[in-house]
């Protein structure tokens, strides 16, 4: 059974900074590819970045050239490291890995 816990979410202002992470388990989390994505209210889930267990990476073009995505297998995780941050990033982050979702982190940018 796969379980995925994100972290790292919070209230930043526009121009800030954060970093993301997920945890996996119940997975030999290196053999995945792993996603973020961002449900804002009101939207629907919008893919933000991926990583394919080779380790390329591929982005949503709203978050190209502020958001990198990385992995760290020995440690089971994904990173999202968002930098500056819009008001339009203000969302609940997900990270996804086979078909299971974790519980969600929100980021909330202020203007």
């Amino acid at each position: 059974q796969v379980q995925l816990v994100e972290s790292g979410g919070g209230l930043v202002q526009a121009g800030g900074s954060l970093r993301l992470s997920c945890t996996a388990s119940g997975i030999i989390f290196r053999m995945y590819s792993v996603g973020w994505f961002r449900q804002a209210p009101g939207k629907q889930r919008e893919f933000v970045a991926g990583i394919a267990s080779g380790g390329s990476t591929n982005y949503a073009d709203s978050v190209k050239g502020r958001f990198t995505i990385a992995r760290d297998n020995a440690k089971n995780t994904v990173y999202l490291q968002m930098n500056s941050l819009k008001p339009e990033d203000t969302a609940v982050y997900y990270c996804g890995v086979s078909n299971s979702w974790g519980q969600g982190t929100q980021v909330t940018v202020s203007s």
